[in-house]
């Protein structure tokens, strides 16, 4: 059998990672494919994490924020790009405060070169993709980031330097993820 390429890119960034979720076995049905995955037993998606507290403290957002970051920084280092980075698609361990990462049906292999064709939600996809119809796809990945960060923390907070760093409109002057993990912000970790 072969298998999705969702199977295939997940298999290889969730073995043993704790920021992403696990996949403990898929099968392949006549019309469609069962994934069985990971889920703690008190969770909630980020979106509806943030949805019950208003904004998160900055603690909080940056304590979540870092994990989301070590998870993508991971899956650029197996040479996957997750490509819908969102609320939606991290989710939050409410018992441990652990995130993961989820979701990798538009995910695909980290390229080089620009991407073509998009995938993810439009939302939060960069404007060289909507002015140009191209992406890279570590910028595009801060970009995405840069939103989720925001939505975190709708308010002024230390952080709106880095987001509006992640939000720049030119690729070029955006943070690589790299910087990000590096930003003064990111080092002042205190576990909520």
């Amino acid at each position: 059998t072969r298998a999705p390429l969702e199977i295939v890119l997940l298999d290889k960034v969730s073995a043993g990672f704790p920021g992403i979720v696990q996949l403990h076995e898929w099968l392949e049905l006549p019309n469609n494919v069962l994934m069985v995955l990971e889920r703690p037993e008190r969770c909630q998606d980020l979106l509806h994490f943030i949805r019950a507290r208003g904004f998160l403290c900055e603690e909080v957002a940056r304590h979540l924020f870092r994990q989301v970051l070590e998870a993508v920084r991971h899956c650029t280092s197996c040479g996957v790009l997750h490509r819908d980075i969102k609320p939606e698609n991290i989710l939050v361990d409410l018992a441990t405060g652990q995130a993961k990462l989820i979701d990798f049906g538009c995910g695909t292999y980290l390229q080089a070169a620009a991407y073509t064709s998009f995938a993810g939600t439009p939302s939060y996809s960069p404007p060289e993709w909507t002015q140009f119809g191209w992406y890279y796809g570590e910028a595009a990945t801060v970009w995405s980031l840069g939103i989720v960060l925001h939505q975190m923390v709708c308010g002024e907070h230390q952080c709106q330097d880095l987001i509006r760093r992640c939000l720049s409109v030119l690729s070029s002057e955006r943070p690589s993820l790299e910087d990000l993990s590096c930003d003064p912000w990111m080092q002042d970790i205190r576990v909520p």
